[in-house]
C-alpha cells in the first residue's frame, strides 16, 4: 500500500492561524499506522489566492485532497479513513 502523504501548509497565513500547532500531528498518529503516514512541511500550497484567509491552515492529502480549517482532530481521523480504519486497536 502506498504512503499516505499528509503535506501542511506552512507559509505565513496558515502558519499563524494553526499550522505550526498542526505539525505536531505526526507524533499523534497511531503507532500502527505512523509506517503508513508521512507528514511534510511545505512552504506554501497557495491556497489562500485561490480560496480566501479564512480557510487556513490548510492540509493537502495524496497531492490532490484538500482539507480547509484543519486542526489535529480533523488530520488524524482523515489519515484514519484513508488508512481504512479508525487505526486505535494498536
Amino acid at each position: 500500500m502506498d504512503k499516505i502523504k499528509v503535506e501542511i501548509c506552512c507559509g505565513t497565513a496558515c502558519y499563524l492561524l494553526g499550522a505550526a500547532n498542526l505539525m505536531a500531528v505526526e507524533d499523534e498518529i497511531p503507532e500502527s499506522l505512523r509506517d503508513r503516514v508521512e507528514v511534510e512541511a511545505r512552504t506554501c500550497l497557495e491556497l489562500c489566492e485561490k480560496e480566501n484567509l479564512g480557510g487556513a491552515p490548510y492540509v493537502r492529502f495524496n497531492g490532490t485532497e484538500i482539507m480547509a480549517q484543519a486542526t489535529s482532530e480533523k488530520v488524524l481521523e482523515r489519515i484514519a479513513e484513508l488508512a481504512g480504519g479508525d487505526g486505535r486497536d494498536a
